[in-house]
């Protein structure tokens, strides 16, 4: 791929939605059942809607633009949004979920019975080093940007694989938003936070009922909080963390996922060169109290489902004419 063939026209363009934007839409129909199955109980409904609508009208603006120039660079935008929404769609479940009663003291307690303590609690505690936590934030916070590179990537290296590896990274984004609107765990942030880290550290995990209904404070991430890595961390929760979708872990998930697709270029550098970060990213998501230990693992085992399944499925969808 080089810069005059991101204009170059597309001979076999797609005519219709692409398979990833046909996903995204099943997704929408998905939160309206939700929506409408819970419509007096919903507190932000106006901006649900405006959101929805307002997706539905950039999806298919992209899609007119594609259609008025068919070329990789329209294609690649139409990837872009898809995207860029995944910002809104994740605080969105939080809004579909907060009303269901919460479910933390299970998981909260099936952590102490695998592990006899909790941690992500005693994790921090026994590394407490301002070098370690930046290395742990730094993990964190590259969650979008090895997305970024790896369809970056793709879109440049293997770009007859392209829409392919969009579609398993986008699709495993929306089965895990399906089960985050449907089991309402908020993770260690913020149910330690609610219950007192004493009474988690002498194993008492009460049920909070719908606290997390009215209430989304959180505790601050560990480690140096003069560190930069810190200081983005926060600035990524405070624009767009809420309690919802601890488990499994997506952060885990969707990273394991983007290993695999890495793998698949067969380029040494780009997976050597992702490698450290997804060691990283596995070990935070526990360390800074995004999540239990338990919601890694699901997170890794998840990840490890999803690619093999959404791979042979994509060749089932251009089967019926969807890239």
């Amino acid at each position: 791929m080089t810069l005059r063939s991101l204009f170059a026209i597309d001979k076999h363009a797609v005519r219709g939605l692409l398979a990833v934007e046909w996903i995204a839409i099943a997704y929408l129909l998905f939160t309206v059942v939700i929506m409408a199955v819970e419509w007096d109980q919903l507190v932000n409904t106006e901006q649900m809607v405006k959101g929805r609508l307002q997706f539905l009208l950039v999806t298919l603006a992209v899609w007119g633009v594609y259609r008025l120039l068919p070329c990789p660079l329209t294609l690649f935008l139409r990837i872009a949004v898809q995207m860029v929404f995944l910002s809104w769609w994740y605080p969105d479940t939080y809004e579909l979920n907060r009303m269901l009663p919460n479910l933390d003291h299970v998981f909260a307690g099936m952590e102490q019975q695998l592990f006899g303590c909790q941690p992500s609690l005693l994790f921090s505690q026994k590394l407490p080093w301002g070098w370690f936590s930046e290395l742990m934030c730094m993990g964190y916070v590259s969650y979008f940007p090895l997305m970024s590179v790896l369809l970056v990537y793709y879109f440049f290296m293997r770009h007859h694989e392209f829409l392919l590896s969009a579609f398993v990274l986008l699709t495993s984004f929306f089965v895990f938003y399906v089960v985050f609107a449907l089991l309402p765990v908020t993770g260690p942030q913020f149910y330690y936070l609610a219950v007192g880290t004493d009474n988690i550290a002498q194993g008492v995990l009460p049920n909070v009922g719908d606290w997390f209904m009215t209430h989304s404070e959180r505790m601050a991430p560990p480690g140096w909080s003069g560190g930069v890595f810190h200081h983005l961390l926060d600035l990524a929760h405070d624009a767009g963390e809420r309690p919802t979708a601890a488990f499994p872990s997506s952060h885990v998930g969707i990273t394991t996922v983007v290993m695999l697709l890495a793998w698949r270029t067969r380029s040494r550098s780009l997976f050597f060169g992702m490698l450290p970060f997804f060691l990283l990213m596995c070990l935070s998501t526990v360390y800074i109290y995004a999540h239990y230990a338990i919601d890694a693992i699901a997170g890794f085992l998840t990840g490890l489902v999803f690619y093999f399944t959404l791979m042979p499925l994509y060749g089932k969808a251009q089967k019926m004419g969807l890239r």
